[in-house]
């Protein structure tokens, strides 16, 4: 049962659960005989909806396939090996998804932000994607030149968090 019309989901914001959210939609998408396909831009550990998620026949599940830590720990050429990557695992993706009824793009906004994959490419992928694909966009600082092409906005807004208060991520709830 694919979609006649795609749209794009930007969940954005300071706040947790964006991945959470986009998560959830593609179990609801799956369960429903949609097509689905996931990607996780600077992230290279499966977290735990993933582990899950891979299940299920209708979700496919494209991984970074390599190793990354935080940007302002790597070195200049670190940085520049990791944006020919990005670059080439974002092309994978996109190919990948021609025949799906769902993308997602965990973190896209900071992979587009911090220059990790070419932004032109990307937006011209975004404007002319396939009529019945639909996009979820996760991460921080959604740019205003992504919003405009989204038809759902939803910013995630922090109130109180426990990193706040020094706890680190926890396995299961965070991770």
């Amino acid at each position: 049962m694919p979609l006649k019309k795609g749209v794009i989901h930007i969940y954005t914001g300071d706040g947790k659960g964006k991945t959470t959210a986009a998560m959830g939609l593609a179990a609801r998408a799956a369960g429903t005989g949609l097509k689905v396909l996931i990607c996780q831009f600077l992230k290279d550990d499966r977290t735990g909806e993933l582990n899950v998620l891979d299940s299920s026949d209708n979700i496919e599940i494209i991984s970074y396939p390599h190793k990354i830590k935080f940007i302002k720990y790597m070195t200049e050429e670190e940085v520049a090996q990791n944006k020919k990557d990005h670059q080439e695992y974002f092309n994978k993706v996109v190919a990948a998804a021609q025949d799906k009824d769902l993308l997602i793009m965990d973190e896209f906004m900071a992979a587009y932000n911090y220059d990790m994959i070419e932004k032109a490419p990307a937006l011209e992928f975004l404007k002319n994607k396939p009529e019945k694909l639909e996009v979820v966009l996760t991460g921080r600082d959604a740019p205003d030149e992504i919003r405009e092409l989204a038809a759902y906005i939803t910013n995630m807004t922090k109130i109180r968090h426990p990193y706040d208060m020094g706890l680190s991520a926890r396995k299961g709830i965070e991770l």
